[in-house]
């Protein structure tokens, strides 16, 4: 099965989210090991992306929640544990045989 997200076809996860977003999820999330010059581009970028999209937040807290909805069944796929019964043991009050 395919998946397209505006007209572009989604490959992978991350294609996925990219497409969705907009932008590269390491734009938002950082890169490992990014020197204090880059993080400060990147976060620059990121705060332009925003000033002209103010409502990118709430259109990815929407398509968040969608999927959730969505996948809710397998995202959370909790089974609840069956508490054991305890057995008590008679008690042997009496004189010692």
């Amino acid at each position: 099965m395919r998946t397209y997200v505006g007209g572009h076809q989604a490959v992978s996860v991350n294609d996925f989210v990219e497409l969705a977003l907009g932008t590269p999820p390491e734009l938002w999330l950082g890169v490992e090991g990014e020197s204090e010059e880059e993080r400060a581009a990147r976060l620059d970028a990121a705060r332009d992306i925003l000033a002209d999209n103010p409502g990118l937040p709430d259109d990815v807290t929407r398509v968040v929640a969608e999927v959730i909805e969505a996948h809710a069944p397998e995202l959370f796929n909790v089974v609840p544990l069956v508490r054991p019964v305890g057995r008590r043991r008679p008690s042997r009050k009496g004189a010692a045989a």
